[in-house]
């Protein structure tokens, strides 16, 4: 915990992932004082605790990296697990965030006191009063998994728990999900395990790397209009890749970024050598032996669960932050309706790497938590009484335009000012109606 001032004038940052990073560091530019509070051992969420270490990104370094913060010159166009760990510690220590760091230090709850001000308790026991919370647990670690009639017997293990080849050598593996994890785990599973499928509930779009040379991420589509982007990544597609069905895979049912794309070709490629077997979605399950839905039948020895995450915060009251279909409902990104000194922050999934957004977007985000001072009202409260602001209904963000809002969204902060003091007003005074009407 970092000396010198009270936890009553300090927020709590809740883990120290890329961005719980970026907010400690807008925070601390902007004079905010913190404590940047992390359940694992060291800065860098997933990439110290969730990935194997043999995953790299799928965007590239230039649409990862912070804005004002470059990777190293030397890292590949996608750097590996262990090259986003150095750099993310190295930010830290550059940030001078580590003086404000505590590290396997488990929040188990944080909820308002009833008089401004936050309670949280820890796994350990102890118990402080923060001014704010400010909550970055990543959505990389409520472990989602598949169901299907009846029971399993084989080995039943998470994307999330994968380590390396090694837990696949020589065994029959069948994986569920085709996103980019489910993708490296079934080309692993192919060429280290003893046969391998990969079941699909329904198409995904597959996405190269890299067009003409460079990434695909960095190529000058990403500020045109949507649909413009997906003409263009259809027409990359059929030019690169084909028709998915040539492979044995279902033609996407969506429109590209209804859902998050697969970055790579790897699963493609590894169909055409025979090591995948595409299968379509479980119908059933009888001990070892899978049954799909088209009535085809495989035996395996282990299951391997590429199905996702729950967007999930334990720590917090219940009923508190409402999440719909994984959403969270909450005005600007962040800012949940009726909870003064509340912000949640990295929720969403940024389309194409999260660099472009997220220090913009953490600058923003501490400019507003410290107009929360001047204001009688939630933010949130606030923002969900303007005509100009909606709940969102993905998890999918377009970084592009999210960098033109935040640039209006600075002109338009100082109207909150304006709307506070009317809607303060207006609560008093229906208050004083009602109090007047009790004493009648």
């Amino acid at each position: 915990m970092s000396e010198g001032i009270s936890t009553l004038e300090r927020h709590i940052v809740i883990g120290a992932g890329p961005v719980g990073l970026a907010m400690a560091a807008a925070l601390k530019r902007r004079g905010i004082p913190f404590d940047l509070i992390e359940a694992a051992p060291g800065v860098g969420g997933n990439w110290l605790h969730g990935v194997y270490r043999s995953a790299h990104i799928v965007s590239s370094k230039k649409a990862t990296e912070y804005a004002d913060y470059p990777m190293p010159d030397d890292f590949p166009d996608f750097p590996s697990a262990d090259q986003m760990l150095s750099y993310l510690t190295d930010f830290a220590k550059d940030r001078g965030l580590l003086s404000s760091a505590e590290f396997d230090k488990k929040v188990v709850l944080a909820k308002p006191d009833g008089a401004g001000r936050w309670t949280v308790k820890f796994e350990d026991g102890e118990e402080r009063t923060y001014k704010g919370v400010v909550v970055c647990n990543g959505h990389h670690w409520d472990k989602r998994y598949p169901t299907f009639r009846g029971a399993f017997t084989g080995e039943m293990l998470h994307s999330k728990d994968y380590t390396g080849p090694a837990q696949v050598e020589g065994k029959s593996v069948l994986v569920i999900g085709g996103g980019n994890s489910g993708v490296d785990m079934a080309v692993d599973a192919g060429r280290f395990g003893k046969s391998c499928d990969i079941s699909l509930q329904s198409g995904y779009w597959y996405l190269p790397k890299t067009f003409f040379g460079r990434p695909l991420t960095d190529i000058p589509i990403w500020g045109l209009p949507i649909f413009l982007q997906r003409a263009i990544l259809k027409s990359i597609v059929a030019i690169t890749i084909g028709d998915y069905r040539r492979y044995g895979l279902q033609r996407p049912n969506h429109k590209i970024f209804d859902r998050h794309p697969a970055f790579g070709t790897d699963l493609l490629n590894a169909i055409r050598l025979g090591r995948v077997k595409p299968r379509p979605a479980v119908e059933r399950v009888d001990g070892e032996t899978v049954t799909f839905v088209d009535g085809t039948t495989g035996a395996y020895d282990m299951i391997v669960a590429a199905t996702g995450f729950n967007t999930s915060f334990p720590f917090l009251p219940e009923g508190l932050v409402e999440v719909k279909h994984n959403v969270v409902q909450v005005y600007g990104g962040a800012f949940p309706p009726g909870a003064r000194g509340l912000y949640l922050v990295g929720w969403a999934q940024a389309r194409n790497g999260f660099g472009r957004l997220i220090t913009p977007l953490s600058d923003l985000y501490a400019r507003m938590i410290a107009l929360q001072d001047e204001l009688e009202l939630p933010l949130g409260t606030l923002m969900e009484s303007s005509f100009t602001q909606s709940l969102p209904t993905t998890h999918l963000v377009d970084p592009e335009k999210s960098r033109r809002e935040i640039k209006l969204a600075y002109w338009i902060l100082p109207l909150l000012k304006l709307r506070d003091r009317r809607l303060s007003r207006k609560q008093k005074i229906n208050s004083d109606k009602r109090g007047m009407a009790e004493n009648a």
